[in-house]
């Protein structure tokens, strides 16, 4: 049996399919996942790996998950842990690969190619996932074997892994009618889509934003924010400016260093107004959307709120758990952060500053007080941490 890790991944990842392929795709032997990496510690040949490949990976991924499936269920035997929970635990590595390597890429290097594949295979790769969950003879076996563990003489790792194999099927659809099933399909069609609209839009829009300031604006910036604005501004064709965006490693050193207020309030209002601009890349009516079908969803499933969907499997269990961990963290957090405040507006008010300290103003600030209060530098730490 595969560590309980990998059966989690591919309870998660295995919401990947197309619709009936009764014929398996031709394998390239040139796209890498069709191929053993050989790699050290076998990882994924990156360099190799091109967009092209992507796509015939999920299908042959979804192929090859349907016939392992399509075998667990056919088996007449009895259901047991060795017969039903591992089959199903071996089951999709080629779509594991697959999706671990997309997803990790569209989320942290993505591009326009990356992007389109994105938005074709989510409602795809929503639909393979209920048909998993949803196939009630699948589901009738792990019941089988959830219902009478107890003589399979199974061990803890065992035992939790079909534990969570199966109420992740109950939590996912597998006991409601087909009716209620056809109708969680839809919503979670809808959902996939999306979500990843709006992430794609938040992307869209970070993407799109750039402060370009003069030299003047640099004042109280350290020398490496300045030469990776000034590399920043060449690559937009802004050569002989220094470029700021609203993506981390850009914008907060300049919420932190920067000298100009105004310019810091111009940059953090484009960061926290991200897809909230009305343009082609707002988010208002996608999440409202997101929101309804979500809370619909819970529903049929019978929870109260999304929030009591996806608390259940985790530590909090309910929202009520979550309220008291943060009114509790509150009362401890928000009198230290007051006394910052206070600190930070003594700072202002000895500089000749008429003005009352606002977000944006905190970044640059805090950086002061730290080194007013401990002589500590972030900017002289940076080159010791440069992860």
């Amino acid at each position: 049996m595969k560590r309980i890790c990998k059966s989690l991944i591919i309870m998660g990842l295995i919401i990947f399919t197309f619709t009936a392929c009764k014929k398996q795709p031709e394998v390239d032997k040139s796209n890498p996942f069709f191929t053993a990496y050989n790699t050290p510690f076998d990882v994924p040949p990156f360099e190799k790996i091109m967009a092209k490949h992507y796509m015939p990976a999920f299908e042959k991924g979804m192929a090859d998950g349907r016939i392992e499936i399509g075998k667990l269920v056919a088996d007449k035997r009895n259901p047991t842990f060795e017969n039903t929970i591992v089959p199903y635990d071996k089951a999709g590595q080629l779509l594991t690969n697959v999706s671990s390597v997309f997803f990790s890429q569209s989320n942290a290097n993505t591009n326009d190619s990356l992007q389109k594949i994105e938005i074709d295979i989510s409602p795809v790769l929503s639909v393979y996932r209920d048909e998993i969950l949803l196939n009630a003879e699948l589901f009738k076996k792990i019941k089988s074997v959830y219902d009478n563990q107890a003589q399979f003489n199974l061990n803890p790792e065992q035992k939790f892994l079909l534990e969570n194999l199966y109420k992740g099927f109950v939590r996912n659809g597998a006991n409601l009618n087909q009716k209620d099933q056809d109708t969680l399909k839809v919503l979670n069609q809808k959902l996939s889509v999306l979500t990843v609209k709006f992430s794609q839009n938040v992307l869209a829009e970070t993407n799109k934003y750039a402060l370009y300031v003069n030299k003047e604006d640099l004042k109280g910036l350290p020398e490496s924010v300045i030469a990776t604005a000034s590399e920043k501004a060449k690559a937009l064709g802004q050569e002989g400016k220094w470029a700021f965006t609203t993506q981390r490693p850009s914008i907060f050193p300049f919420l932190q260093y920067s000298e100009n207020r105004n310019l810091r309030k111009q940059i953090l209002d484009a960061y926290t107004n991200r897809s909230n601009n009305g343009n082609e890349f707002d988010n208002n009516k996608i999440l409202a959307e997101i929101v309804r079908l979500r809370a619909e969803r819970a529903k049929l499933l019978g929870y109260k709120t999304h929030s009591h969907f996806v608390l259940e499997p985790r530590m909090a269990k309910v929202p009520e758990n979550v309220f008291k961990l943060l009114d509790n963290l509150w009362t401890k957090a928000i009198p230290v952060a007051k006394n910052e405040v206070a600190e930070m507006q003594k700072i202002i008010n000895k500089e000749g500053g008429k003005f009352k300290l606002q977000p944006s103003d905190w970044w640059y600030y805090a950086e002061k007080l730290r080194k007013e209060k401990y002589d500590l530098n972030d900017s002289e730490l940076r080159p010791y941490f440069k992860l």
